[in-house]
């Protein structure tokens, strides 16, 4: 998993998403969630200039065509940019990387159960911090859905 998720995510090979979105929507089969849509975790402006897409909005759109949910694209936008979460040395360090990292732009959330998806979680920080702006605009519940979880020593 963790090969896949470096190849998708740093070796543009993007080709591999509906495969991985499979995983996720396997796992939804068996562990449902509540959620009447989903939402990537949004790239700042800058790194998704540099990558060139976000990995998260591919595995999102490719999760939303097989469980049938709709991905709301324009609603969570990153405002500050920061170093890569994987570069932050502890759980402490990725809190005040992401903290107010995070903004919902609408109110199209209100009301609404959302599922954010994301690669990887290693502390939860980013999921954290996503939640937050989301339900600052009347998201009912968010959960976080992600391909692999890395446990940070």
């Amino acid at each position: 998993m963790r090969q896949a998720i470096h190849h998708l995510k740093y070796r543009n090979l993007k080709a591999i998403s509906p495969c991985l979105a499979g995983l996720l929507a396997d796992y939804l089969k068996s562990n449902p969630l509540p959620g009447e849509a989903l939402i990537a975790v949004p790239l700042h402006p800058k790194r998704l200039r540099e990558r060139g897409y976000n990995q998260s909005k591919l595995l999102a759109w490719e999760l939303g065509k097989l469980i049938s949910l709709p991905v709301m694209e324009d609603c969570l936008t990153r405002v500050k940019e920061a170093k890569p979460q994987v570069k932050a040395a502890n759980i402490e360090e990725r809190q005040r990387n992401v903290a107010d990292a995070f903004a919902c732009r609408n109110g199209k959330v209100s009301g609404r159960q959302v599922i954010l998806v994301d690669d990887v979680c290693t502390s939860g920080a980013t999921l954290q911090s996503c939640a937050e702006a989301l339900k600052s605009k009347g998201a009912i519940s968010v959960w976080g859905l992600t391909l692999a979880r890395e446990i940070q020593r």
